[in-house]
């Protein structure tokens, strides 16, 4: 049986913030670390189709935590654009 694997590795301002974000919806197959500013997550599994539907769904996870992390905080609660969220 053949084993798939890949690491994909980004960049945030935020890295552990993003990483502990996305460590609750990955697969038994997947494993997510940071180190400074990267993120990196192994994916390995034995089916084609399984892996490219993982990659898919972590990718789609991945941006909502980075935008999320990279919205800008200030002391009356989260800015987004011009209006103001109170937290």
């Amino acid at each position: 049986m053949m084993e798939i694997r890949g690491l994909i590795t980004t960049v945030h301002t935020d890295a552990s913030c993003v990483a502990s974000s996305l460590a609750p919806d990955n697969l038994m197959s997947m494993t997510t670390t940071s180190e400074s500013d990267k993120v990196m997550t192994n994916v390995k599994g034995t089916q084609i189709r399984s892996v490219i539907a993982s990659v898919d769904d972590y990718l789609m996870n991945l941006a909502i935590a980075d935008e999320t992390t990279a919205l800008p905080h200030d002391k009356q609660g989260m800015k987004r654009g011009n209006k103001k969220i109170q937290s």
